[in-house]
């Protein structure tokens, strides 16, 4: 799991940059509002920590773009010094999930971020059932099955489908599924993975038969989507 945290105050990223990775998360830190809607095309994330003021936007208008954007479902927790019950209920209205003020506490901040990834579906556990109905994804015999009956799939075209069903709803670049699928660079390319994700679509019939499908979306990724 990719937890991205946008965050202006070096000392304060770096510290909550360690406390993910030993938790198991990878991070990507961003320093601006900016930064942040340049870089989400090729570094997708699956839960953004956002910091209240920032060089050039406030939190809340970030959450109101990210609701937005095609990464609409992006879970977002603020993780801010403002701590006045006026500003905990205008970033939840506008649209944040959860609410940290600092000086966060660590095991409590690492919970909030699990329970977040949970509730929307992309807690990343390596065993368990992935149910989006008509597809159940089961981890642990490798299978998918569609409406019931099982669907036979490569290896990596299992590793992808847990990918994209894990995160859907939400871009994913082409960068993160080398790095995360593949274990590739992402300066590697890119035709490999356009190639598993059409095979994939076809195998699963991704293409709105059953209610979901896998869309490409230009400059970005791809989005599984329900239809």
């Amino acid at each position: 799991m990719v937890v991205g945290f946008l965050e202006d105050d070096p000392d304060q990223a770096a510290l909550v940059a360690h406390w993910l990775e030993e938790a198991g998360y990878e991070t990507r830190l961003f320093r601006s509002a900016g930064e942040f809607r340049r870089r989400q095309g090729s570094e997708a994330v699956d839960l953004l920590l956002l910091d209240w003021m920032l060089p050039d936007a406030n939190g809340p208008d970030i959450v109101d773009w990210v609701r937005f954007s095609a990464n609409s479902m992006l879970p977002v927790i603020f993780l801010t010094a403002r701590g006045s019950e006026a500003d905990v209920v205008r970033g939840l209205a506008a649209g944040g999930d959860d609410y940290v003020i600092k000086p966060a506490r660590r095991a409590e901040l690492i919970a909030r971020v699990a329970a977040a990834l949970r509730r929307n579906g992309t807690d990343g556990g390596s065993l368990g059932t992935i149910d989006v109905a008509p597809f159940v994804i089961d981890s642990r015999r490798r299978r998918v099955g569609v409406a019931g009956k099982d669907v036979s799939l490569t290896q990596r075209e299992f590793d992808l489908a847990m990918f994209l069903f894990r995160r859907h709803g939400r871009i994913v670049s082409r960068d993160s599924l080398l790095e995360n699928v593949w274990n590739l660079s992402a300066s590697v390319s890119t035709r490999t993975v356009d190639t598993h994700v059409s095979r994939l679509r076809k195998k699963l019939e991704l293409n709105g038969e059953h209610g979901w499908r896998l869309a490409a979306i230009y400059q970005h990724g791809y989005r599984l989507e329900q239809t």
